[in-house]
């Protein structure tokens, strides 16, 4: 088994939430339409990994580009597609969407 991409991190809920609230990171949320509606972090952009193309990453504009899903095994997925296709992603967040939750941060509901 490969060690983790160096270049990757894991971003703690709490990091992130200070990160989204200063327009420092761009979220890809990479769990399935109906998982996303059901519960999201607000802001975050819905790319399932079921059809996850980093060719179609959207535009960073100076932020961080950080991944999440469920609990993180997705979005580990998703960051070593990235890394395949050279596509610069700067994390994700660990434990992933459980995580938030745990740390008492909202979702928000809808598409």
């Amino acid at each position: 088994m490969n060690p983790p991409a160096p270049s990757h991190r894991d971003i703690d809920p709490l990091a992130l939430a200070r990160m989204l609230d200063t327009g420092e990171a761009l979220l890809v949320d990479v769990r399935e339409p109906d998982e996303f509606a059901a519960g999201h972090i607000a802001g975050a952009i819905n790319m399932p990994l079921s059809r996850f193309d980093p060719a179609s990453l959207p535009e960073r504009a100076g932020r961080k580009l950080i991944l999440n899903c469920a609990a993180g095994g997705r979005s580990g997925k998703a960051l070593a597609a990235c890394d395949a296709a050279r596509a610069a992603v700067d994390g994700h967040l660990a434990g992933g969407i459980g995580a938030w939750r745990a740390a008492g941060l909202p979702l928000v509901a809808g598409a």
